[in-house]
């Protein structure tokens, strides 16, 4: 890809309720506790049944090797002043401001690897600026540039030091200066922000000597203290020697987490059923990762790490913004291992046999936006790289310059790039937490507790919560969630068997600037195969008994004008669903998806606008969606 880069220079009204419901037996009515006083030193907002908070965990800026080389200049102060509604520029000169509004939290990535170094080797007057390699980065000869930034992501990919360019005071001045750029920001009651970098592991190499091959990247953050370095792939490529420094750092009272991306792209290696030396996986190695991650990103730009249709033949939304081509290249990504829904019936197989489950981890959503803002919204796209996709014709939604027929657009690389990679990227995505309060350590909280779900840009609010004593009465109580807790279980933990089926509540509420919702669906995995049940449609419906699929709702799209129709969409979703396939002893994973009705991709509204067909390659609409982290039954013993 580099080669190729370089060369190419308020809850609305109308309410839904249905779905598998239980009487509720005249002798159990119980009243929720009342809600606890707020504790000393809480900030205004502070809510004991938890709000939701949106915000972005992947962005990175200048200080990032591959942001600076494609003119990003956007500092991380940039990035946390565009995430609180401020406007900032894009490489390309346009304005950007956040879609939807200012974010509740926000994290600046860049990667530990060489960080910082390339800004400084474009500073007249540093020690980088003179070497060799510096005026060839910087050079007007694209091979020039071309060799020397190869040389580098060579080095990220392989984790042997370029010396000349292993300046640590430079990468730890550039650590520290984000470091200071999170404290400086973060606002307790109003806007959060988190230490943090990106390790960057690829495997799988191509042949280019460059960075291309299969991604192990992690993103890593730090609750509150964070260290003075940051451990990167030129310490090691293993993620295991990642976690543990971060169990290192954890014994000196320096808390952090990991979070996987783009498993989509990993050539079948995040979630590969032995270490990453090959050995057999043991409860040490399940016990290790999942204290170190118990989260693994689902979706982002580069595509959709849910399932894919070759996983999942029965689950008619699985071709979702499906993207599998490894990092900087051409070369198709192996599908096995490198999707979440696999990787948790995998997990239940290795729980029933071995005794441990190393992929009980929950989802988030991130942006990897290399322009300091992410791009969340199909009407306002920007793509994340910089100067070579920024524009719609970069990116394969309209025809070169001078071009109205997509029968006469010629084959070079700026369309060879767009056809493999800018053109089948997505406009997303966002992390949702519930927590109590906006602060670092609320939110932190509900990362480790896995009580986070993920959106494909929409700040649509979803709640899942499982119980053996749930009741349909509650659908209507105005103090549901706090029920809930009290009787049961949310999104992220495990529900211990007691003999009888378990109640799920599935809860879902529309982003007001974004489309209806269409129909809420319950996920199940177990360690035999996997079941895609809609469970609340809207309108009222009810779903099929034997087809478990909600009717047509009658939202439709006209593309010529981006214009909707609604059909009967609703602002909310509320069910207490029972699985009609439960079987007591049989482990089973849940997580919820919601689907909002179906709306133009960005590659559309750029077409549109542009005055110009669509691109016949691709999707004209899209379906935006969220998943919540699972919740996890566990057979009675």
């Amino acid at each position: 890809m580099l080669k190729h880069l370089m060369l190419a220079s308020a809850t609305l009204a109308l309410v839904a309720c249905n779905g598998a419901k239980t009487e509720k037996p005249a002798d159990t009515e119980t009243a929720a506790p009342a809600a606890p006083a707020a504790p000393e030193g809480a900030t205004p907002g502070y809510n004991a049944d938890r709000n939701a908070y949106f915000g972005d965990t992947h962005i990175h800026t200048r200080n990032s090797f591959d942001a600076y080389i494609f003119n990003v200049r956007r500092t991380a102060d940039d990035a946390y002043r565009f995430a609180k509604g401020e406007t900032i520029k894009h490489p390309s000169g346009f304005d950007m401001t956040v879609a939807g509004g200012p974010l509740d939290f926000y994290t600046v990535t860049d990667h530990a690897e060489y960080l910082g170094i390339l800004p400084a080797m474009n500073t007249k007057g540093t020690k980088l600026s003179e070497l060799p390699r510096a005026a060839d980065m910087f050079s007007r000869d694209p091979d020039k540039i071309l060799a020397a930034f190869q040389g580098v992501g060579a080095s990220v990919r392989s984790g042997e030091k370029l010396e000349e360019l292993y300046d640590i005071p430079v990468i730890n001045s550039a650590w520290q200066e984000n470091v200071a750029a999170a404290e400086k920001y973060n606002e307790p009651g109003v806007f959060t922000t988190f230490s943090a970098y990106e390790f960057t592991s690829v495997t799988s190499p191509d042949d280019s000597g460059g960075f291309g091959g299969g991604n192990l990247h992690r993103n890593v953050f730090f609750r509150n203290e964070a260290p003075e370095r940051a451990f990167s792939t030129l310490d090691s490529t293993n993620p295991e020697d990642l976690w543990d420094w971060m169990d290192e750092q954890r014994a000196e009272g320096r808390e952090s987490i990991a979070i996987p991306h783009n498993s989509n792209v990993s050539d079948g290696q995040m979630f590969r059923l032995e270490t990453y030396n090959g050995d057999p996986l043991d409860a040490a190695y399940a016990e290790q990762r999942m204290r170190n991650e118990p989260l693994v990103e689902v979706t982002q730009v580069k595509g959709t790490s849910e399932t894919h249709p070759d996983l999942s033949p029965n689950d008619e939304w699985a071709n979702f913004e499906i993207y599998d081509e490894l990092l900087a290249s051409y070369v198709v990504s192996k599908t096995n291992g490198s999707y979440v829904r696999e990787a948790y019936q995998n997990g239940l197989k290795l729980q029933e046999d071995q005794g441990f489950d190393p992929f009980h981890f929950g989802l988030v959503g991130g942006s990897d936006s290399h322009v300091a803002g992410g791009a969340y919204s199909e009407k306002e796209f920007w793509s994340k790289v910089g100067i070579v996709d920024g524009l719609p014709f970069q990116r394969g939604s309209v025809p070169m310059p001078g071009i109205t027929d997509w029968a006469d657009q010629p084959e070079n690389q700026i369309t060879n790039n767009a056809k493999h990679w800018f053109s089948r990227w997505a406009a997303s995505g966002l992390t949702g937490v519930w927590a109590e309060e906006n602060t670092r350590d609320a939110i932190f909280d509900a990362f480790r507790r896995k009580e986070t779900f993920a959106t494909t840009g929409p700040r649509m609010k979803v709640r899942f919560f499982g119980s053996f004593g749930y009741t349909a009465d509650m659908l209507d109580a105005p103090d549901l969630a706090r029920k809930a807790y009290a009787e049961g279980v949310p999104m992220g933990a495990d529900l211990v068997g007691t003999g009888e089926a378990p109640r799920f509540i599935a809860w879902a509420i529309q982003d007001a600037n974004s489309a209806p919702l269409q129909r809420v669906q319950v996920v199940k995995v177990t360690s035999s195969g996997e079941t895609v049940y809609d469970v609340a449609c809207s309108g009222g419906a009810t779903p099929d008994a034997a087809t478990h699929r909600c009717p047509d709702n009658g939202a439709s799209v006209d593309i010529t004008t981006c214009d909707t129709r609604p059909g009967t969409g609703a602002g909310e979703l509320k069910t207490l669903w029972t699985d009609p396939d439960f079987t007591v002893g049989q482990r089973a994973t849940y997580y919820v998806r919601v689907l909002e009705n179906p709306t133009c991709r960005w590659s559309t509204w750029e077409a549109n606008r542009n005055g110009t067909p669509p691109n016949p390659a691709l999707p004209t609409t899209t379906q935006e969606r969220a998943y919540t982290s699972p919740i996890w039954y566990i057979p009675p013993a």
